[in-house]
């Protein structure tokens, strides 16, 4: 005796210009909530400047997310809002799921990093951290993936914002270059953790040499 087999419905993915709205929203959000976080701090007297990262304080580590969203000045902000949006919509465009599991590890990846090897009664805040990170995951996701789209713009970020890798050398001094490089290392391992599952890449149309494109 056969059984008959039904296949469960695939839901249908997004369109690309509804994750391209979708992306844009978010991050002209998040660089917003950023610029709005440092008025009020300004306005505050820096009252905000406290929730930066101590180093190896047990009570500092609650620090670690809110000090990727607050700045000293806005001249430090303004350094760190365009990448963030540029790199982070890219990022975005793979779903915003994703992009969330990707920018938490991120954050803990640097705020962790940071907590364990900045210099003693140092404070340590700003977005830089995650710009790295989105900088490595954007870098090798296209690798891991398998996806020649997502390996083009990985080229096209690396030739726009290669330079910042300096930026993970201790040759500056004010700069976190603790956070540069732990965010970078948490990027690339997100690559990783949130790649693509098989089942849905073999869903996919394949390119040349088996690549999805």
């Amino acid at each position: 005796m056969s059984y008959g087999y039904t296949q469960p419905a695939r839901v249908p993915e997004p369109s690309r210009r509804v994750r391209a709205k979708a992306a844009g929203a978010l991050m002209l959000g998040w660089v917003a909530l950023l610029w709005l976080l440092e008025i009020v701090d300004t306005a505050s007297g820096h009252a905000l400047d406290t929730f930066g990262i101590t180093p190896r304080h047990i009570g500092e580590l609650r620090d670690i997310v809110p000090a990727a969203f607050l700045h000293f000045g806005f001249d430090h902000l303004a350094a760190n809002s365009v990448p963030l949006l540029v790199l982070g919509f890219l990022a975005a465009l793979s779903g915003i799921g994703r992009f969330v599991g990707v920018a938490a590890l991120i954050i803990v990846a640097s705020g962790l990093g940071v907590w364990l090897t900045a210099p003693p009664y140092s404070t340590t805040a700003g977005a830089s951290g995650v710009v790295f990170g989105l900088f490595g995951y954007l870098l090798v996701r296209g690798f891991v993936d398998r996806r020649i789209r997502d390996i083009l713009i990985g080229l096209l970020v690396a030739a726009v914002y290669g330079s910042i890798l300096w930026g993970v050398l201790p040759t500056a001094t004010g700069v976190s270059w603790q956070g540069h490089f732990f965010g970078l290392l948490g990027g690339v391992l997100a690559a990783f953790v949130f790649r693509r599952p098989r089942a849905v890449q073999r869903a996919e149309p394949r390119g040349v040499n088996g690549l999805i494109p």
